[in-house]
């Protein structure tokens, strides 16, 4: 092969990954949100109380510590902390969901 077509060959390949590279961080991207979107269908309204199991204060998270969330969600994924709701939701949650969505709240 060529030195000029092994270049080409080079740069198309690294195009070619750069670009899913992209997608990826784009689905990423959607993915974060749509998970900020499960938490304010809750923590974003004003004095919303829940009644299951119990009625329950749902705290703001917007303005709380990074560190915080991370600890809390954390917890419930564990099941060191007991809300059911919040326990089946962090499951569901990695620690790049649990970084990300911690890292948004506590910017707001």
């Amino acid at each position: 092969m060529k030195k000029s077509a092994a270049v080409k060959l080079l740069v198309a390949s690294g195009m070619i990954l750069s670009f899913s590279g992209m997608a990826q961080a784009a689905e990423d991207t959607d993915s974060v949100k749509s998970k900020i979107v499960m938490c304010q269908g809750c923590h974003g309204i004003a004095d919303y109380r829940t009644a299951y199991p119990v009625v329950y204060h749902v705290p703001k998270l917007g303005g709380q510590h990074a560190a915080y969330l991370v600890k809390a969600l954390k917890d419930y994924r564990s099941g060191e902390r007991s809300h059911p709701t919040m326990v089946g939701i962090a499951g569901t949650l990695s620690d790049e969901d649990i970084d990300a969505l911690a890292a948004y709240y506590a910017g707001n």
